[in-house]
This record gives C-alpha cells, structure tokens and sequence, in this order.
C-alpha cells in the first residue's frame, strides 16, 4: 500500500481545522480531561496557541495523506525544530478518515512518515495517545512506538 504525504494548502487547512478542532475537544471530555463546557473553548485555544500563524507557524508541518490515486484520505501534522537536541519530530494529530480505517492505510501514512524523517535528519517521533483509544495504542506498537510516560487519574464519588 502506498500513500503521499503532501504539504496542506489553505483550503486544506480550513477543512483540516474546521474538524479538528471539535475532534480534539471530544477525545479530552472523553478523557475525563475537560469538561463539555470548557472543551471547545480551550481546544481552540490549544490550537491558536500551537499554530499561531496557521499552517505558517514555525517548525509545524502539516500533509494531505494521499492514496495512490491522489484522493485524500487523512491527515498528519507534526512539529520539528532542528535544533532539538534529539533531533526528535512530535505528532500532534493523525488521522485516517473513518471510511478508510482499517485498510492498511494508518500503518502506509506512519512508514512515509518515517522515510520523511530520515531525510529531514530526525532521529526520533514521539506522540500523544488517548488511553481510550486501543486501536491506535495497538497500531503504534505494531510499528515499534513505546510508552515514555503514564499520566493515570481516578475518580472519587
């Protein structure tokens, strides 16, 4: 299987965001980390924050995931500055389109994703996983990605 990484335009970073952000506000309530009050709110503001000058802000990079016939199909952003003594690239969203889970497609987007960071110089990936989320947890083993920290919460009654 093979896919594409490539670079959003403007209108892919509308839609990308007109998404994501809500997206990412549901997977905190889900958490427990927010509360459906607050979420949007600081979700966007989490969003702000990371890209202040939108899909310009400085070392974000964010694709269109491509299957081989150019349609797309997901998409990925992550963030690298060449200075970091690690020479380590940080995934703040991936996302295969729900239509086009399960097809190989998420584990094709991580392995370009890899060949990519070998040419950029990056020496390690890391990334962010909601513990609710087995699927993805399941996929990022499979692919030789470890847990580095554990932030674990109980709730009292």
């Amino acid at each position: 299987m093979t896919v594409s990484l490539i670079p959003m335009t403007q209108n892919d970073f509308a839609q990308y965001t007109s998404s994501a952000i809500k997206e990412y506000a549901d997977e905190k309530v889900k958490a427990g980390t927010w509360t459906i009050d607050e979420a949007l709110t600081k979700s966007s503001r989490e969003y702000q924050r990371l890209l202040p000058d939108g899909m310009d802000s400085h070392h974000q990079y964010l694709y269109v995931i491509a299957d081989s016939e150019g349609r797309k199909i997901g998409w990925l952003w992550y963030k690298f500055d060449e200075r970091h003594p690690q020479k380590e690239a940080f995934i703040f969203d991936f996302k295969i389109f729900e239509e086009k889970q399960g097809l190989g497609y998420a584990k094709a987007a991580l392995r370009a994703l890899d060949d990519l960071a070998v040419k950029r110089g990056i020496k390690k990936i890391s990334l962010h996983v909601f513990s609710h989320n087995k699927r993805a947890i399941y996929l990022y083993e499979k692919l030789d990605y470890k847990a580095t920290d554990i932030n674990m919460s109980k709730w009292l009654e």
